[in-house]
């Protein structure tokens, strides 16, 4: 799959808010159960906290694709 960067303007993103901007899920409910799944990790690490803020420099993992926070 491989890395996909993203921009943002705001000092922070939540995660499940970069999932979906992203277009790596559809929804925030599909966004939602991921997280709570544990399928998605934070800085290498499974993260089950779908209001995580990512900053600049912040890296989120999801089936094979890598999401790095500009």
């Amino acid at each position: 799959m491989g890395e996909q960067r993203v921009r943002i303007e705001t000092e922070f993103i939540k995660l499940q808010d970069l999932l979906k901007f992203a277009g790596v899920v559809e929804t925030g409910g599909e966004a939602k159960v991921l997280i709570q799944e544990g399928a998605v990790s934070v800085n290498g690490e499974v993260c089950a906290m779908r209001g995580k803020k990512l900053r600049p420099g912040d890296r989120a993992g999801l089936d094979g694709v890598t999401l790095v926070v500009e």
